[in-house]
């Protein structure tokens, strides 16, 4: 036997499943952010470690809730900071990853390619490349065009610097459904400019629509040949609005505090806003805390159900709502089969559905229920508003989050991080599913 002392040891791996690396991936981006904003010339005054870390987070996880007046608190660093941090987190780190490796090779190692599967949902290689190129593109095309069209407008007012700085700031932060504005009103100072709140309205609804069907509307001119799945999203999302917009300008039309001050035009544009906002673009032209209690309820739910898989928006998805209601219909009717328009659903797609918004619903009580606790004194429904908007991260607040304690606003950086990776990662890193081949028996459990 020959025994060679000259060997090296061999090199030690790191075996990390996709949703850890994703995990990992935007936690370093939160932890880079905070450290790029506490740098001194990053911004005006003190900022604490806390405000620089609720920040970073909010960015990255493309949230949108804020301790700081962005706009006088942040110096043109920090907001280029920001601005990069909400990018990140918009198009995903995964997406510049992937690009990234395609420019320095053809070729992806096997963890490379797990992670960009699991990214972007797909179980082709090939056809996940396709997407994180046309994810790029994309944000790229929609957001000169929010810049040119909002720098237009704003030259009407102010100089060409000045109007290319706002109109850079929100075309981003609107096109990945950030919510972050310079003014912390949100929107409410341009709540009479039709052009600007038309503009960013329509750069967070095409983000929230998912690079999927943005895709399939370039590649199929007629109706007819779009995929069933671009159907359904296009169909219900344009349901969902007409149908908040009309509830939200009855509840709201005659109160003083909202829409009631305003002539008939100015509330067909802010009710139309209002409803499609909580998709989780986090912009507002009202002022929240001043709603209905019967509007705050119809917001929450909004903000549940998010926007389109594989894009820029929150919440538990609307495939994953359409899901989860075809699902009820097909029990109701005993039917064997969950049908849709002439096709049918597989039952692990179902209980994927079932476990997304399971798992979402646990967040937001678990994270309410230690809300109330850390918070005793604040009203109930501002901090499930809070919780609700932190979760499905959507970045509209009732005025709260500033006057929140530390460990308050501890417990909403965790929320908006869980909220960001996704219920299903979120799973993934506590119990990593195990296939077993024994069958057990069936049993019977009584339900209702």
């Amino acid at each position: 036997m020959i025994y060679i002392d000259n060997l090296p040891p061999p090199k030690k791996t790191v075996n990390l499943s996709p949703p850890k690396l994703l995990a990992l991936g935007f936690l370093s981006f939160i932890c880079i952010g905070t450290i790029l904003l506490k740098l001194p010339f990053a911004h005006y005054g003190a900022l604490s470690w806390m405000d620089a870390l609720f920040t970073a987070t909010s960015a990255v996880t493309i949230t949108g809730l804020s301790v700081i007046n962005v706009g006088q608190s942040l110096t043109p660093f920090g907001q280029v900071v920001l601005l990069t941090l909400i990018q990140i987190g918009g198009l995903g780190f995964t997406t510049f990853a992937v690009l990234a490796a395609m420019s320095l090779s053809p070729n992806l190692g096997l963890r490379q390619q797990l992670m960009a599967q699991d990214t972007l949902g797909q179980t082709s290689l090939s056809k996940a490349i396709l997407i994180a190129k046309n994810v790029f593109i994309y944000t790229v095309f929609f957001e000169l065009i929010g810049i040119v069209t909002l720098t237009l407008f704003w030259l009407q007012e102010f100089p060409f610097v000045t109007s290319l700085h706002f109109a850079v700031f929100y075309s981003i932060s609107a096109f990945n459904n950030a919510g972050f504005a310079l003014s912390p009103h949100g929107l409410v100072d341009f709540y009479q400019d039709y052009w600007i709140c038309f503009t960013i309205s329509c750069l967070y609804m095409i983000g929230g629509l998912g690079f999927l069907v943005l895709m399939d509307l370039k590649k199929q001119f007629r109706w007819k040949k779009l995929s069933l799945n671009s159907k359904l999203i296009l169909m219900t999302m344009a349901g969902l609005n007409i149908c908040a917009f009309l509830l939200i300008w009855l509840l709201e039309f005659n109160n003083p505090l909202t829409l009631g001050h305003m002539p008939v035009h100015d509330q067909i544009v802010n009710a139309w806003v209002h409803a499609t906002v909580p998709r989780s673009s986090g912009f507002n032209t009202i002022d929240l805390a001043q709603m209905h209690n019967s509007t705050t309820l119809l917001t929450m739910l909004l903000m549940f159900i998010g926007g389109g898989s594989l894009s820029t928006a929150g919440g538990i998805k609307v495939g994953t709502f359409i899901v989860l209601a075809f699902s009820v219909v097909a029990f109701l009717r005993r039917s064997d089969e969950i049908k849709i328009f002439k096709h049918s659903i597989s039952n692990e797609t179902a209980f994927k559905a079932l476990a997304v918004t399971l798992i979402t619903c646990m967040l937001i009580f678990c994270g309410f229920f230690i809300m109330l606790i850390l918070e005793p004194n604040k009203n109930f429904l501002d901090l499930l508003f809070e919780v609700m908007s932190a979760a499905c991260t959507v970045g509209l607040s009732r005025g709260v989050t500033s006057e929140l304690s530390p460990s308050a606003l501890s417990l909403l950086c965790l929320l908006m991080y869980a909220g960001r990776l996704g219920p299903l990662t979120l799973a993934y890193l506590i119990a990593t599913p195990k296939k077993s081949r024994l069958k057990h028996p069936t049993t019977e459990i009584q339900i209702g």
